[in-house]
C-alpha cells in the first residue's frame, strides 16, 4: 500500500486515470489500474493494481477492490446496446480478486450493491442485480441477471443464483447449490437445486433480532413448512395465528411477492 500524503503520491504512475473521473481525499489507486470515465471513487478507498473501475461507476467511501477485479463492465445481455446505466457501490465493501459486476442494462438503470459486503475472490455479479448491506459471498458464487439478495445473507462458495431470483434477508445459501426459487428469509437453503433445511439460527442469533421475534419466525416457518398448505392459505394462517413483529412483517411481504415460487423443505432427513 502507498501511504504517503498527497492524493498525486497515493495514485500510481502508471495508472490510467478519465479526466472526468472523481476521486475522493485519501484514495490509494495501486500500478496498472484503469478508472473509466465519470468514475466516482469515495474518500479513503483503496483500489488494488489491475483493477479496472468502468465508466458510470460510483464506488463509495473506504472500500477496497483487490487486485484484477473489474467492475462496472458492460453487461453479458444480448440487450444491451450500449446504453447509459450504472453501478454503485456502498461505503466499506471489499470485492476480491477476480470478481466481475457488471452494469445495468436498459437506459437509466442500475447495478447496486449495498455497505460492508464481502464479495470473495471470483464472485460474478451480473447486470440488474441488486445487493443489500452485509452480504457475504464466497468465492466463486454467481448471481444472474436481475437477482436480489437482501440484508445479511451469506451465499457459499460455487453457488449459481438464476435470474431473477430472490434471497430473503439473513438467508444462508450452502455451498455449490443451484437456486431456481425465490429463499424465503431467514432460512438455510442447500442442494442441487437448494432445497430449505432449517432456520438459519446462527445468522438470525448475530443479527440481533430479539428472541421473541426469533420465536415468531419459528412459528411462521412450520406453519409455511411442516402444516400441508398451500402457500396462499399458509400465508392466510400466519396473517391470523402469528403475532406481528417487524420480523414477521417481511417475512409476509416476501411471501406475497415470491414470484418464481419459493424453495421448499427436503424432506429427507430425520425430523426431530
Amino acid at each position: 500500500m502507498i501511504t504517503l500524503e498527497s492524493k498525486e503520491e497515493l495514485i500510481h504512475p502508471s495508472a490510467i486515470i478519465s479526466k472526468s473521473a472523481k476521486i475522493g481525499s485519501n484514495v490509494t489507486i495501486g500500478p496498472y489500474c484503469v478508472i473509466g470515465d465519470e468514475v466516482e471513487i469515495g474518500d479513503g478507498s483503496i483500489i488494488g493494481p489491475h483493477a479496472v473501475i468502468a465508466k458510470w461507476t460510483t464506488l463509495g467511501k473506504e472500500c477496497r477492490i483487490f487486485q484484477f477485479a473489474s467492475v462496472g463492465a458492460e453487461p453479458q445481455d444480448l440487450k444491451f446496446k450500449g446504453e447509459q446505466s450504472s453501478t454503485i457501490i456502498g461505503d466499506r465493501t471489499t470485492i476480491r480478486e477476480g470478481a466481475t459486476i457488471h452494469r445495468a442494462t436498459g437506459e437509466g438503470n442500475e447495478t447496486r450493491i449495498g455497505s460492508d459486503c464481502l464479495l470473495m475472490a471470483y464472485v460474478h455479479i451480473a447486470h440488474n442485480c441488486t445487493l443489500g448491506n452485509r452480504v457475504i459471498m464466497s468465492n466463486l458464487a454467481s448471481c444472474s441477471g436481475h437477482a436480489i439478495v437482501e440484508d445479511r445473507v451469506v451465499i457459499g462458495g460455487m453457488a449459481g443464483v438464476h435470474q431473477f431470483v430472490k434471497i430473503g434477508r439473513n438467508a444462508m445459501v450452502g455451498g455449490m447449490s443451484k437456486l431456481v426459487q425465490d429463499v424465503v428469509p431467514y432460512t438455510l437453503v442447500d442442494g442441487h437445486p437448494a432445497k430449505v433445511v432449517g432456520l438459519n439460527n446462527v445468522g438470525i442469533s448475530r443479527a440481533g433480532i430479539p428472541l421473541e421475534s426469533r420465536k415468531l419466525i419459528k412459528q411462521a416457518y412450520k406453519i409455511l413448512y411442516r402444516s400441508g398448505l398451500s402457500l396462499p392459505e399458509a400465508i392466510a394462517v400466519i396473517e391470523q395465528d402469528v403475532d406481528s413483529c417487524e420480523e414477521v412483517e417481511h417475512f409476509l411481504r416476501f411471501l406475497r411477492n415470491a414470484e418464481r415460487g419459493i424453495c421448499r423443505e427436503r424432506r429427507d432427513f430425520d425430523e426431530k
